[in-house]
């Protein structure tokens, strides 16, 4: 048997699909390495493959597979919105690379909730605070506490619903009720000219879902008590502002700022030393590379200390840009506020947060796992 088996053959041998492979590698439990007779595709170690399948094959508790599939394992919940498949990601079928060459968020939000809804009149609601985060966590709050349970309302009502909220979401964050579509009311809320306002459009869309991650799944939990659509994206925003999730742009302006004062050589070296990790690189669901952070770092003028930066770390430890990396760079080139890139995924999400939380409430039923105990023994009678 062949020390080495391409992706095809390691899915085919475990039965399963990229993102599960894809998981087992980033948990340590199949080795992988570049192909040396193409480098743009990994290989896996056979020997990994035989005892993961050998160990699938054997039964295995329900609490266990669960457990498992929290952590980057098979999908715990069935959806028709996004996939990511052999490394690109997709809006109900279509490329979300290609729709970010022409397509707005609003039109890539009708898409991902089904086709339907139109904003309908604004509420008007901006709310005062000092910052674009404060005013978001704000306005969802507000409607959060007085728009009705979703539960029950009709589909098409929700859909209008849904495209009012965004709208709000993006007039809080701007700090003012503007006109026309999102990425302009965004851009020329931070002086930004036509052809940067299309740069933040074409990054919109290609954060407007992805899948089922930590603040679509709170969405989605929300969503399936009932709870209005605001709530819903209450409760992803809430997720989203972790350090491990939207925040991780902050950590990438702390390795770009690090580069600055060290060198971006420096600076590697010294990470890769102390064995710190690189914010900003690397993905489970994609070893062969972000497709988003390609789309938007390939239509950028990318700063030349974070194109040095990017360099760097990805020939040191063959983790390639991802996302976060590329947001960063984009509120660098435009010289956006500090808290812009944590803003653009924000709105950006809310649409997917929103088409997930109807996606939930159409399904109809409450997302209650289970707890594996493990702490004292209850005492007995």
């Amino acid at each position: 048997m062949t020390d080495w088996l391409t992706a095809e053959e390691a899915m085919a041998r475990l039965g399963v699909r990229p993102q599960t492979l894809y998981a087992y590698v980033s948990r340590g439990r199949v080795r992988a390495e570049s192909d040396p007779h193409d480098p743009r595709r990994s290989r896996y170690r056979a020997g990994d493959i035989a005892l993961l399948s050998g160990r699938k094959a054997r039964s295995r508790k329900v609490a266990d597979v669960a457990a498992e599939a929290i952590a980057w394992g098979e999908p715990v919940l069935a959806s028709a919105i996004t996939t990511v498949v052999d490394g690109r990601l997709y809006y109900r079928g279509r490329d979300a690379v290609a729709l970010a060459e022409t397509e707005t968020l609003e039109a890539v939000a009708r898409l991902l909730r089904g086709g339907q809804g139109a904003p309908l009149t604004r509420t008007g609601r901006i709310p005062r605070a000092d910052t674009m985060r404060e005013r978001a966590f704000l306005l969802l709050a507000a409607r959060a506490g007085m728009d009705a349970p979703a539960r029950g309302q009709p589909a098409a009502v929700l859909a209008d619903e849904a495209a009012n909220l965004l709208d709000d979401l993006a007039d809080a964050v701007a700090g003012e009720a503007g006109f026309g579509p999102i990425h302009e009311r965004l851009g020329q809320a931070w002086s930004c000219n036509r052809d940067q306002c299309d740069l933040i459009r074409r990054a919109l869309v290609l954060l407007a879902d992805h899948e089922l991650n930590a603040s679509t799944f709170a969405a989605r939990v929300a969503a399936s008590t009932g709870a209005s659509l605001a709530a819903a994206a209450l409760a992803g925003l809430a997720a989203l502002s972790g350090p491990l999730h939207g925040g991780m742009a902050a950590r990438v302006q702390d390795l770009a700022d690090e580069a600055v004062r060290l060198g971006p050589r420096a600076c590697v070296t010294r990470r890769l030393a102390e064995g710190v990790p690189f914010p900003g690189f690397g993905h489970n669901l994609y070893p062969e590379g972000d497709p988003r952070a390609g789309a938007l770092l390939g239509a950028l003028p990318v700063p030349p200390m974070f194109q040095a930066l990017r360099r760097e770390v990805e020939t040191a430890t063959g983790q390639k840009a991802n996302i976060d990396f590329a947001l960063v760079a984009l509120a660098e080139a435009l010289k956006l506020p500090t808290d812009a890139p944590f803003a653009l995924f924000a709105v950006a999400r809310a649409a997917g947060w929103i088409a997930h939380a109807m996606e939930q409430l159409a399904d109809g039923a409450l997302i209650r796992p289970r707890a594996r105990y493990v702490g004292p023994a209850p005492e007995t009678a």
